[in-house]
């Protein structure tokens, strides 16, 4: 019977303490503190100009397009609506949504129109520069025999006559006798790029498009089911007019919300199968199987613990911390394992006494691991941050829960079965040499297996995969022109100042690279800030243009009244005193763009860029100079993933080396060494086997093996307090390492493949280092004496 001062002293500190953190985890609001976003999982650094972009893009406009394509019933009666009248009706009932900011028919003009009107009215002042520059180009590359004036009359009257006589001029007739230096021309020939998904006004297969956005990132709840059901809404508003209409549509909400919704119920599903498996463990293996719910609340404490501390130390953490840290179901579990089995050395001894012989090895165990683990603060990922947080908070509450509440039950002892105990007898001949093969066997997997690993990172082995909604993607935007014949660039600056100049130089390289490729983008109708600096110096110095111009329209027989709408615009332009900020211009024509084309530009404090479509397919990616990146770039960080995994195995060494040295101090040098020849051969085991097997590994695979490297010091350093003591190994040693195993097993099984990679990492070098715990005495003949009551 233990003391009735130290049972109640006990339960009041285990009830404060469980009270406490509840209170705080109840108040602290914990579903808005837990993330499913991918790109929480990755950091935000200033010379990362992929990852940067990308994290942007995720929170503006252009996560929040929603791709639609309606198509009439193909038994609709006599009469019905044809497709493309369902998608202005679909788009009308969509824009009174709440959760939808806009949505436009594809078929409509108006966007387009908009914007052409807009660029037309300000072509001297967006679109001259340019012109100017590129004429001067010209100008100072020849003899200069003629003056500057002149010679750009001349020009100007050569092109427009050259250009009169192309097929295309046609269309472009309204509008020469206003534009006479064929500004908006020249453009809209550049421009014919444009193209692509949300940007085609045709039908495919029948279907109508329309263009959406939703109101808030479809990364938040906000942006998820209020838009589903809008745009079922709407579509009950459509099949009212033609009961069956079809729809099909595609939008990173539907990616986002799968995701979420699966990986939701992975967390509850893993974190109860784990735990269901160590109390299972657990019960097999003891004599009286109900009192194995004693272990219960070491593992709900060493859990509650970790999520209060985490959640404490971030205001968001992704909600794989939480998966992968229903790990420590089959962890903390191991201080109960060695407190709950220790045995009497008689039967009056007391749980102090019992817990004072267990406090070296306990703390020791416990101090590799957490000392392991701090050393992942200083990572570059915040998921790494978090998840060494998570464990080193969960196993030290563990300790504390598990001390604490086998103090406070009379009986803090559990009998185990005979089959958890049997051992071969280390005398026997056969004994030792089968022992001895299978280590043998063993060091030439972990000396062989490593140099055939091969690894590969990949930022989409983050989620869930979701065959169903990415094949639905692929044919919504196959219906929009995505056809993959083309190439998405985005050109980014601190401003869209910036963004325009490393445009420039992207389209000089663009135009090298792919030689005859056309490439479009609406920064082309912006001129450069440099080039905007210099037009009033180049209206001065072109005073005698409008004089010329006109002698030379003359002289190539065009009838020079017809022109008169531009020299009347010249002619104000020029007698204006000041021209508008180039912040304002910007923003005057940005707002110009309405629907598909308003995700062609991007400007917020800090960040902005360009959309560039380009004709050619995936080839070379531009310098790092014009600070431009494609769309497969952005969808494929795996290089930052290739420099995060160098990080983390840099840091893996560390806190493995301060671990050994920690071991060292506590055991000698000797012992020390023994101690740690077991985790670091199992971990070397583990990666042979890969090897041999070929399977590809990746960041959470090191992750995996530093953890089992971690946790299989606990089993080396009770195994080396047992032959210290010449005592049998305790029981509790392998239920730890079935437990462990059986919890890392079950993350193995998870459909998230970090998770599983990490999961099955760590259960082959847990049951590696147990396998070497037990066939190491056995292969060197060592005996040991068991104590009575064992």
């Amino acid at each position: 019977m233990e003391p009735a001062r130290q049972k109640w002293a006990a339960r009041a500190l285990l009830a404060v303490a469980v009270a406490t953190m509840v209170a705080w985890l109840m108040g602290a609001n914990l579903k808005s503190r837990i993330s499913t976003n991918v790109l929480d999982l990755i950091p935000s650094e200033p010379g990362l100009q992929e990852l940067n972009m990308v994290r942007s893009l995720a929170d503006q406009d252009e996560a929040r397009i929603i791709l639609l394509a309606v198509r009439a019933g193909t038994a609709s009666a006599p009469g019905a609506p044809a497709s493309d009248i369902l998608a202005t009706d679909l788009a009308r009932a969509l824009a009174s949504e709440p959760a939808i900011a806009q949505a436009i028919p594809l078929a409509d003009h108006i966007p387009r129109d908009a914007i052409a009107r807009a660029i037309f009215l300000r072509r001297l002042s967006l679109l001259l520069p340019g012109w100017l520059d590129t004429m001067k180009r010209q100008y100072d590359s020849g003899s200069k025999s003629v003056p500057w004036p002149a010679w750009l009359a001349e020009k100007a009257a050569q092109d427009l006559e050259a250009f009169l006589a192309k097929p295309e001029a046609i269309a472009a007739q309204d509008v020469v006798t206003s534009d006479p230096l064929l500004l908006v021309p020249r453009l809209a020939n550049r421009m014919e790029g444009i193209s692509g998904p949300g940007f085609e006004s045709g039908q495919g297969a029948n279907y109508s498009l329309v263009w959406a956005l939703s109101r808030e990132s479809p990364l938040s709840e906000g942006g998820q089911e209020p838009v589903f059901a809008a745009v079922n809404d709407a579509m009950s508003k459509v099949r009212a007019i033609d009961a069956g209409a079809e729809l099909r549509w595609t939008g990173v909400a539907r990616f986002a919300a799968a995701s979420r919704a699966r990986i939701e119920r992975e967390v509850r599903l893993l974190n109860i199968l784990s735990l269901c498996l160590v109390v299972g463990v657990a019960a097999a293996c003891v004599r009286k199987i109900h009192r194995a719910i004693h272990l219960v609340p070491v593992v709900l404490g060493g859990l509650l613990g970790a999520w209060t501390v985490t959640a404490a130390a971030w205001h968001r953490v992704h909600v794989l911390v939480f998966v992968i840290g229903s790990l420590l179901a089959g962890v903390a579990v191991d201080y109960g394992f060695y407190l709950f089995l220790q045995p009497k050395l008689r039967p009056s001894e007391p749980y102090a006494e019992r817990a004072r012989r267990l406090v070296r090895p306990l703390l020791a165990s416990a101090l590799t691991t957490v000392i392991g683990f701090s050393f992942l603060l200083w990572s570059e990922l915040p998921l790494i941050r978090q998840l060494g947080v998570f464990v080193s908070a969960g196993l030290i509450f563990a300790l504390l829960t598990a001390l604490l509440w086998f103090a406070q039950i009379d009986d803090s002892h559990l009998d185990t079965r005979s089959f958890i105990r049997w051992r071969p007898n280390p005398a026997g001949r056969g004994v030792r040499l089968a022992s001895r093969l299978a280590l043998f066997a063993g060091a030439v997997v972990a000396l062989a297996g490593p140099w055939r690993l091969h690894w590969r990172d990949d930022i989409r082995e983050l989620e869930i995969p979701t065959p169903d909604i990415t094949a639905n993607d692929s044919a919504v935007r196959s219906l929009f022109g995505d056809d993959g014949a083309k190439t998405v660039y985005l050109t980014q600056g601190a401003s869209l100042a910036d963004a325009r100049d490393n445009l420039e130089s992207f389209l000089k390289w663009h135009a090298v690279a792919y030689p005859g490729s056309k490439a479009a983008a609406v920064g082309m109708a912006l001129p450069t800030k440099e080039q905007w600096a210099r037009l009033p110096s180049e209206r001065a110095a072109l005073a005698d243009f409008p004089g010329q111009f006109r002698l030379a329209l003359e002289r190539h027989g065009f009838q020079v009244e017809s022109f008169a709408p531009f020299f009347r615009a010249w002619k104000d332009a020029a007698a204006s005193p000041t021209q508008p900020p180039y912040e304002a211009m910007v923003r005057e024509l940005e707002r110009s763009l309405r629907g598909p084309l308003s995700s062609l530009v991007h400007d917020a404090p800090g960040t902005a860029w360009f959309v560039t479509i380009a004709e050619q397919g995936p080839g070379p990616d531009p310098p790092a100079s014009t600070n431009t990146v494609t769309d497969s770039q952005l969808q494929n960080l795996n290089r930052l993933f290739l420099k995060y995994r160098i990080s983390a195995l840099r840091l893996s060494c560390v806190g493995l080396a301060f671990v050994g040295a920690s071991v060292f101090v506590l055991y000698g040098i000797r012992r020390g060494a023994r101690i740690f020849a077991i985790p670091s051969g199992a971990c070397l085991f583990a990666f042979g086997l890969f090897g041999l097997l070929g399977i590809t590994l990746n960041l959470f695979n090191l992750l995996g093996a530093f953890l089992g490297v971690c946790l299989s010091h606990n089993y080396a350093i009770f195994t080396a307090e047992s032959l210290r003591r010449h005592e049998e190994p305790p029981p509790s040693i392998r239920m730890s390492s079935l437990a462990a195993a059986s919890s890392f097993g079950v993350l193995s099984l998870s459909r998230i493949p970090v998770v599983s990679a990490l999961g099955s990492t760590v259960a082959v070098i847990v049951i590696a280092a147990l396998a070497i715990t037990e066939l190491t005495p056995l292969a060197s003949g060592e005996n040991t004496v068991q104590r009575p009551g064992q």
